[in-house]
């Protein structure tokens, strides 16, 4: 929404400046203020953001929120306790100025592709705002929720978490009518005790709703199922089983995607495997609530395009390149595994590189990920970093030879590496956790 600095000011009880100026978007980072953005401070142990608003106001910024006056800026500064907290607080009182529909979308995976399709089949029946990339945090939805269009009449919030309660504090922030849950699986599982731990976790987004809300869940996942005894919300469902309301069949899998029918209508769907339909699934079930028709829903879900490092597809000298590396867990990585057992025509290779965030679980769910992928017909398999040396372990354990099963320190050793052992035909897939740069590998492959 478009705030001024004496709207903000007050919305904040803090002494208001002499100037006044329109407010046309939020920056964290001083190298991405654009004119007329609010740049917002956050003290840090390594870089403290008020070292930057002198450049900040350089760039256009037409005032900065801040913990202490600095020296030199040249634009108006709105001094507040806690900047963290600041921006919470005009988070929330935006959220209830604007006052139209939330879609909150947690889940251990998927959330970010469900997010774009949800707001892509939406948007034919109403204008809708939704989550900046994957901005599902703590400062990423505050953020999501300021820069909610004026004229929007919902909008659609990713919600992550990687700790009990956070998600409820995120709700109490964004104020959902409709949660969406995707799925439990083990991502993050390393701050809690068991997976019982993260259900719990994504269904604080379910219990947030109001009575009048609605649960879209997925029938497929027990889990997430089982999360409609916890709201008196309206529940919908969606999945490829028989309990889901929402229900894709007929599904068939190419290398250009996947085709299905929901309630007879056909579906193409350019995000590729399972998880590509459930999440197109899940889309058509939050735009019937607003009755749009499957015919008007099925022809935009033929324009969806994976997002960036996300089961992106391309050709390389007369090999299939699968390009999932932006992030990765146990179950995402399965359900790229099963991707490939189930559209690949040639020998298939996986550069995998380490999860991260899966403490004490990481030996059994990365040796797992190992017998698995043999399991799925793998013929080659590299592991990259850390506990991907698991992986590799296992898959020899499980028929892989020496050559074929090989641990790399580094991305880049991986990409040299492939280059001797790929030939055309080969599909390869590469996929891990952000922080393990596995897309450096692919970029030293196609060099």
């Amino acid at each position: 929404m478009t705030l001024s600095i004496f709207e903000i000011a007050r919305i904040l009880a803090i002494d208001i400046p002499a100037a006044d100026a329109a407010i046309t978007g939020y920056a964290i980072d001083s190298r991405e203020v654009h004119p007329g953005d609010l740049f917002i401070a956050f003290p840090g142990e390594q870089v403290d953001g008020h070292n930057f608003v002198a450049n900040a106001f350089e760039l256009g910024a037409v005032a900065a929120l801040v913990e202490y006056k600095v020296e030199n800026a040249s634009g108006p500064q709105l001094v507040v306790p806690n900047t963290l907290d600041a921006l919470r607080v005009l988070a929330a009182a935006t959220r209830k100025a604007w006052g139209k529909t939330v879609v909150g979308i947690t889940g251990s995976a998927g959330k970010t592709s469900t997010k774009e399709i949800v707001s892509t089949l939406l948007s034919i029946a109403i204008p809708t705002s939704k989550t900046v990339g994957n901005f599902n945090n703590h400062i990423g939805l505050p953020l999501s929720i300021l820069c909610i269009s004026d004229n929007s009449e919902a909008a659609v919030l990713e919600m992550g978490m990687n700790h009990s309660g956070e998600i409820a504090r995120l709700c109490e922030i964004a104020r959902p009518q409709i949660g969406l849950v995707t799925n439990v699986g083990h991502a993050h599982i390393e701050n809690f005790e068991n997976i019982e731990g993260i259900a719990a976790a994504k269904r604080e987004l379910i219990e947030s709703l109001p009575q009048d809300g609605v649960a879209i869940l997925n029938a497929d996942d027990p889990r997430v199922a089982a999360f409609a005894s916890s709201t008196k919300a309206r529940v919908e469902t969606f999945g490829l089983g028989q309990a889901a309301k929402t229900r894709a069949t007929q599904i068939s899998f190419s290398l250009e995607g996947a085709s299905f029918h929901i309630d007879a209508q056909p579906f193409h769907s350019r995000i590729p495997g399972r998880i590509g339909v459930l999440n197109i699934t899940a889309g058509v079930a939050v735009a019937r609530l607003w009755g749009v028709p499957l015919r008007q829903l099925s022809e935009a879900a033929r324009t969806i395009e994976p997002p960036k490092m996300r089961t992106q597809k391309f050709e390389h000298q007369g090999m299939t390149i699968w390009n999932d590396c932006y992030n990765s867990s146990p179950d995402a990585a399965k359900a790229m595994l099963d991707l490939l057992r189930d559209t690949a025509p040639g020998r298939r290779i996986a550069v995998l590189g380490e999860m991260r965030e899966l403490g004490h679980w990481a030996e059994p769910l990365h040796s797992d990920i190992g017998r698995y992928a043999v399991e799925s017909g793998f013929s080659v398999l590299l592991g990259i970093r850390g506990a991907a040396r698991f992986t590799i372990e296992s898959a020899m354990k499980a028929g892989l030879s020496a050559r074929a099963a090989c641990f790399f320190e580094s991305p880049e050793e991986a990409g040299i590496a492939l280059k001797s052992i790929a030939q055309p035909g080969d599909t390869i897939l590469f996929k891990g956790s952000r922080g393990t740069r596995v897309e450096l590998a692919l970029e030293r492959f196609l060099a």
